[in-house]
């Protein structure tokens, strides 16, 4: 599948703004104790995936009630469903002038993960720090997508080729409104 930047201007993927605050705090002093222990600009971006998938838990996993959508929200509280940590992990690489969008998959609702353009590199790349389940984990990969769902056309699940800067508006919406994670998954859009 060709991705599409809905923006192109690469610098729109660097950009912070209300949802991805990479200049907040908690987002910088993440990437900092991250960058410390990963120099390199592809062990970080590896580094900070494994950190979003498996340090914070998808709210659906745990039970846990609490919606975030805010990146330094995610990070702060350590919980958040699949857009809530594609927006944690695209705020940590462009904390680090790594080149992150959000793109989404069809399912029973839309399901959120990022793409990103590592430094020389004119290609992106779509990573899922969802995580999973057991068995079908999704890892990081430059070497074809390692992503931990796969669309079936014959239930009309899909990729959306679309590479976005900032959160889908129906999606943003969605996790703006909902009082708790159960109301959140029943309001969010199925498609865009």
């Amino acid at each position: 599948m060709e991705l599409i930047q809905q923006d192109p201007e690469l610098a729109a993927y660097l950009a912070a703004d209300e949802v991805i605050d990479h200049e907040h705090p908690v987002v910088r002093e993440t990437a900092a104790a991250l960058r410390a222990l990963h120099p390199d600009v592809y062990a970080y971006a590896r580094a900070a995936f494994a950190y979003v998938r498996d340090e914070i838990p998808h709210s659906s996993d745990t039970g846990d009630l609490r919606v975030t959508w805010r990146a330094s929200d995610v990070l702060a509280r350590r919980t958040g469903i699949c857009h809530a940590k594609a927006h944690a992990l695209a705020a940590l690489l462009r904390a680090e002038s790594i080149p992150t969008a959000l793109c989404y998959q069809k399912f029973e609702v839309l399901h959120g993960l990022v793409a990103v353009r590592l430094p020389g590199e004119d290609v992106w790349h779509r990573q899922d720090p969802r995580g999973g389940e057991p068995g079908r984990e999704a890892e990081f990969s430059l070497e074809g997508e390692r992503l931990a769902f796969l669309p079936d056309p014959e239930f009309n699940e899909m990729d959306y080729p679309v590479l976005y800067a900032a959160p889908h508006a129906g999606v943003l919406s969605a996790m703006r409104s909902a009082r708790d994670s159960p109301e959140l998954l029943r309001i969010l859009p199925t498609d865009l």
